[in-house]
């Protein structure tokens, strides 16, 4: 494992030459900052609701990945006097999916200090998330010596298709999509890193029902007290050194957890997936793309009567979904 992570460090660092600087304001970055991390493409519609949604939850800078948007992202995004944004027109699944850009940002501006990283459609809550911001949360995770918090990714979506409630920028997505799935989830251990797999929800069901081994994965660890020895290995689902991934209790207890709501179940679904099959970038070359095309053509509608609308992080305590473990 030692050699593999020497291997991915020093990969990004190679392709840290496909960075270009569009923004630089890392030098406001103060020693306690907290920090978040995103790849984007072709996100503007996203990112005003995104920026405001984690500045209110307390994050402090965010370093942006943009992989040549044509849709005034980028452009967008100078003008954040908190945001720092690289550029590139290099290719992403070459650059393992964006995580090698990550991982060099990260081991230059994030050491030291505790850092999401999220996609633009991934919204983080935690226990009392509604009472107490994130760095409360990160220095109670310094007070135990955690250096990692996991999460699960919840699909959520529309009662009806996603086409019959069109997302105007600067909503909040969840205003769109406040349902999920309470259950249908499968959960394994991944021998080679220790972390857990988990698949399942609405995805699974509608877009994979024939090949549910295939379905996106939906076991994240997304907040990181970040040193430069770290490595994602894949997306935020993995890391090195290996005991990052343990997340969860072995022995029968519950450890504090959190979870992503993911609001890519929205009207933009059909346009995202028409560019992502035209350009190939994705894993597994696109697959799970190519299952979004063939399903959307049909109009499929992912509210069923086990579905249930999002109310707060404590109901998906209640549902097992998350866990405030021994915070209190």
């Amino acid at each position: 494992m030692r050699l593999r992570r020497k291997r991915r460090l020093l990969r990004c660092m190679r392709k840290r030459r496909e960075l270009n600087v569009k923004q630089d304001a890392t030098n406001v970055i103060q020693p306690d900052d907290i920090l978040l991390m995103s790849v984007i493409r072709n996100e503007k519609i996203r990112l005003p609701y995104f920026l405001d949604y984690y500045r209110k939850l307390g994050v402090d800078h965010f370093l942006f990945v943009d992989n040549d948007s044509d849709d005034g992202s980028a452009e967008f995004l100078t003008q954040q006097p908190d945001v720092s944004v690289w550029n590139t027109q290099a290719s992403y699944r070459r650059a393992t999916f964006g995580v090698d850009w990550v991982n060099y940002l990260l081991r230059s501006y994030a050491h030291g200090h505790w850092v999401l990283t999220v996609d633009p459609d991934e919204f983080f809550i935690y226990p009392f998330c509604d009472t107490r911001p994130i760095r409360a949360l990160t220095d109670w995770l310094d007070d135990t010596s955690v250096r990692s918090f996991g999460t699960m990714l919840i699909d959520m979506y529309p009662r009806g298709p996603i086409e019959e409630t069109p997302y105007q920028e600067g909503q909040n997505p969840f205003e769109v999509a406040p349902w999920f799935d309470t259950g249908n989830y499968m959960i394994s251990r991944n021998p080679t890193y220790g972390n857990l797999w988990i698949q399942g929800g609405p995805r699974s069901r509608v877009f994979f029902y024939e090949t549910p081994s295939k379905a996106p994965a939906l076991n994240k660890i997304p907040l990181v007290k970040w040193d430069r020895r770290y490595t994602y290995v894949s997306s935020t689902h993995a890391l090195l050194p290996r005991g990052l991934n343990q997340v969860y209790e072995q022995n029968g207890g519950e450890k504090t957890s959190g979870a992503l709501l993911h609001a890519k179940l929205l009207d933009t679904l059909g346009d995202k997936t028409r560019e992502e099959l035209s350009r190939g970038q994705h894993y597994r070359k696109s697959d799970e793309y190519r299952a979004y095309a063939e399903r959307l053509q049909y109009g499929p509608v992912f509210w069923n009567e086990w579905s249930e609308k999002f109310i707060n992080w404590r109901q998906l305590e209640i549902l097992g979904l998350m866990s405030k473990g021994n915070w209190a």
